[in-house]
C-alpha cells in the first residue's frame, strides 16, 4: 500500500475514504503540547477573523444553484481564499452539492456530510449515498449538503501520477529485503513527491485540514446557518474536531463517526492503526476457520494468520496472474486483503479472491485493491491517494526522517500486527521526502464552549481504532461517546439499530445519548 494514512469508510458508503497515516520527525513531546502553527495563524474561535473586511466577500456571497444531472441534486460553486493569510489574493472554486429536505416536518437546516480520507469525494458521497441513505427522518428535516475540500476531486484535485506510473506505484514492494530494495521503495516515494510537486504546486501548500475546517464555516454562513449541523466519518472526525476548535460557538450537532485521536504523532497513528487491521483480521479469520471453504485453513486464528504471511511471501517471491499486464505481487495483494477490513460485508469476497489467488488467479485480490485506490478499468485513478498524501504530509510531520528510521519501527509494528506490520511500517515513509512543510502538528482538541458533540467508535473498526474515539471524546470539553461493539469501519447507517437511533435522535432533538451508552 502507499499511503498509510487513509481511514476509508465503509463499503456500503461507496467506500469513499476514510483516513491516514503520514509520516518527518515523528512528533516530539513539545510537538504533541502544542495546537497547530495553521491553527494559531487563523486566529479562528469567535474572533474578528471569520467576519474581517477581507473575508466578508466569502461570508456574503450567493451560491448559484443548478442542476447537477443527478436526480434531485443540486451543485454550486463556492469561493473561498487560496491562502487565508492572503485573503484578498487568489481564491479557489470548491464544489458544492445539496439535496432538499423531504418532509414532513419542520425543517432544521443543513447537514452536512464528509465521508472521510482526507481525500474522498463528498459531493459523490452525497449523491451516491447519504443524500438517499441516510436515514428518513433525518432527510425530512434536513437539506443534506456536501462540499469536496480543497484539493480532491471536483475542488481543483491535487494531481501526481498518471494511471501507468500509479499502476507501478502500487506494485513497488513494501516490505524491502535488502538495501536495494529499500531504495527502490525510497526513489517510489520520492518520485510520488516530485511528480505531486511538479503537476500541483500552487495548491500543496493549501490543504490543510484547518483550511478545509474555514471553508466550511463560509459554507455554514452562505447556506444561511448559525450553527454547523455535520456528520464527519474517519478522516472526516478530525475535520469536525478542527471547526469545532476553530469555531466552537458556532458548533450545532456534530456527529464524528469512526474517530481520529488528534493528539497522536503520525508513526503512533500508523502503528495504532496496523493494529486495527490485525484486530479486523483476526475477526475475519475467526470467521473463516470455522468455514470448510476457507482458504487460510479450518484450525486456529494464529495459524489464518501464519498461512497468510506464507502467501504474502509466495506471491513476493512469485507473483500470479491476474488476466491482465498487472500481476499480483505482495503490495497488490496486501492492499486488497486490507481493502476488505472495513466491511464485514465483505468477508465472502475475500475468502474467494484469496482461494483463486492461492490457487495461482490473482484477480479477485487485483480487483479489491483497484477499488481501494479508485482505479477505473480504463486505468485512471481518481485523485484519492494523491489528495490523501497532501492532507496528510501538511497536517502533521512525517513519521520517520529516512529509511533507517522505517527499519528501525518494523519490529514495533510487527508486534502490533504480525500479518501486516512490516509492510504498513515501511509504508509510513510516504511524507519523508514530502515538498511542502507541515503546518500541523499532534496536539489535543478540547473545543470549549462547544455544543454537546457526538463520537462514535467502533471496537474492531480496523482503521480507526476504537481507543482513539475514546480519546477524543475524552478530549471534547462537551464530547459524548457512544460505543458499537462490533465490525468494520464506522458505525452509522450499517445495520444497527440501536446506533442510528441514537444517532437520529441526536440530530433531530440535539440530545446526546446517555455518557457510556453501547449497542451492538
Amino acid at each position: 500500500m502507499d499511503s498509510r494514512r487513509l481511514l476509508r469508510t465503509s463499503a456500503t458508503a461507496l467506500a469513499a475514504a476514510g483516513l491516514i497515516l503520514s509520516g518527518c520527525s515523528g512528533g516530539s513531546d513539545a510537538a504533541a503540547s502544542r495546537t497547530t502553527a495553521a491553527a494559531r495563524q487563523a486566529s479562528p474561535s469567535s474572533s474578528p477573523a471569520a467576519s474581517s473586511a477581507a473575508l466578508k466577500k466569502f461570508y456574503g456571497q450567493k451560491l448559484t444553484w443548478r442542476d447537477c444531472g443527478v436526480t434531485g441534486f443540486q451543485c454550486a460553486t463556492l469561493r473561498a481564499p487560496l491562502d487565508y493569510a492572503k485573503p484578498d489574493g487568489e481564491q479557489i472554486d470548491l464544489a458544492v452539492s445539496r439535496v432538499g429536505a423531504t418532509g414532513p416536518g419542520k425543517r432544521l437546516g443543513s447537514l452536512l456530510v464528509n465521508p472521510g480520507g482526507p481525500g474522498g469525494s463528498a459531493v459523490g458521497y452525497l449523491q451516491g449515498y447519504a443524500g438517499v441513505g441516510y436515514p428518513a427522518p433525518v432527510r425530512a428535516r434536513y437539506d443534506m449538503v456536501a462540499v469536496d475540500p480543497r484539493g480532491v476531486a471536483r475542488s481543483e484535485p491535487v494531481e501526481c501520477l498518471t494511471g501507468p506510473q500509479m499502476d507501478r506505484f502500487t506494485q513497488v514492494d513494501q516490505t524491502p529485503d535488502d538495501a536495494a530494495e529499500v531504495n527502490a521503495l525510497s526513489a517510489a516515494f520520492k518520485d510520488f513527491s516530485a511528480g505531486c510537486a511538479k503537476k500541483s504546486r500552487e495548491i500543496l501548500p493549501h490543504v490543510s485540514t484547518v483550511e478545509t475546517a474555514r471553508d466550511m464555516d463560509i459554507l455554514r454562513a452562505v447556506l444561511g446557518d448559525e450553527k454547523l449541523t455535520y456528520v464527519g466519518a474517519s478522516y472526516g472526525t478530525f475535520l469536525g474536531a478542527t471547526y469545532a476548535e476553530l469555531f466552537p460557538d458556532r458548533v450545532g450537532r456534530l456527529v464524528l463517526d469512526g474517530a481520529m485521536d488528534p493528539s497522536l504523532p503520525a508513526i503512533d497513528l500508523n502503528r495504532d492503526q496496523t493494529a486495527g487491521f490485525e484486530t479486523s483480521f483476526r475477526a475475519f479469520a475467526a470467521d473463516c476457520v470455522t468455514k470448510p471453504d476457507c482458504p487460510l485453513g479450518t484450525g486456529s486464528v494464529e495459524a489464518a494468520g501464519e498461512a497468510l504471511k506464507k502467501f504474502f511471501r509466495d506471491v513476493d517471491a512469485k507473483p500470479v496472474p491476474t488476466g491482465e499486464s498487472r500481476a499480483l505481487g505482495e503490495s497488490l495483494a496486501t492492499t486488497g486483503v486490507i481493502a476488505a477490513m472495513y466491511d464485514e460485508g465483505a468477508w465472502p469476497q475475500l475468502r474467494e479472491a484469496l482461494t483463486q489467488a492461492i490457487g495461482g488467479e490473482g484477480s479477485g485480490l487485483l480487483a479489491l485493491a483497484d477499488s481501494y485506490y479508485e482505479r477505473e478499468a480504463d486505468g485512471t485513478y481518481a485523485n484519492l491517494m494523491f489528495a490523501n498524501a497532501a492532507v496528510n504530509c501538511l497536517d502533521l510531520p512525517a513519521a520517520y526522517r529516512g529509511p533507517a528510521d522505517a527499519a528501525k519501527a518494523v519490529p514495533s509494528f510487527e508486534k502490533a500486527s504480525p500479518v501486516f506490520g512490516r509492510g504498513l511500517a515501511w509504508a509510513a515513509l510516504n511524507c519523508t521526502s514530502w515538498p511542502t512543510p507541515p503546518t500541523g502538528g499532534p496536539h489535543r482538541i478540547t473545543a470549549e464552549g462547544a455544543a454537546p458533540i457526538l463520537v462514535v467508535g467502533t471496537t474492531r473498526d480496523p482503521a480507526t481504532p476504537y481507543k482513539w474515539a475514546r480519546s477524543l471524546a475524552g478530549q471534547l470539553s462537551s464530547g459524548t461517546l457512544l460505543t458499537y461493539e462490533g465490525d468494520g469501519h464506522t458505525a452509522y447507517g450499517r445495520g444497527s439499530d440501536c446506533v442510528d437511533t441514537a444517532i437520529n435522535t441526536y440530530l433531530l432533538d440535539g440530545t446526546p445519548p446517555a455518557e457510556g451508552k453501547r449497542c451492538s
